[in-house]
């Protein structure tokens, strides 16, 4: 491996750092239009289990209160889940991909409001780490 930095390494470099370009901030939540529907998209990564749950549940009804159609939510696979250092720890239940949908479907008020849940989302919106869930119309 070369530890040297070419002339070109260094002229990215310092146009990347001058560049006026704003890096999107994946903690945000996302807000897309797909045929006049109104998406949203929230990133779960680093979340620990209980705020994520808490984080979710705001969220979903912060949603259905807007009128959104359709959540993306991002938990990501789980392959850096930490519960193999702990035996107690169950490997199904502790990391986001299986807790969040289970966390929802137990909570009856909101499922109240859901329509529908997928196992998997899309692969351009985050494949087996993501899932999308349908609120039903408040204004209807």
């Amino acid at each position: 491996m070369n530890d040297k930095l070419t002339d070109k390494d260094k002229k990215d470099w310092n146009n990347f750092v001058s560049s006026k370009d704003q890096i999107p901030n994946k903690d945000q939540e996302e807000n897309i239009i797909n045929n006049n529907k109104l998406t949203k998209l929230i990133d779960l990564h680093g979340f620990s289990l209980e705020s994520a749950n808490k984080v979710i549940e705001k969220f979903i009804i912060n949603s259905y209160e807007v009128g959104v159609e359709k959540i993306i939510i991002v938990t990501g696979k789980g392959k850096r889940s930490k519960v193999t250092e702990n035996p107690y720890v169950s490997e199904d239940l502790s990391i986001l991909k299986n807790s969040v949908p289970e966390f929802i479907k137990s909570n009856l008020n909101l499922m109240k409001i859901i329509k529908k849940i997928t196992t998997e989302a899309n692969i351009e919106d985050g494949g087996s780490g993501a899932f999308y869930l349908y609120l039903k119309n408040k204004f209807r």
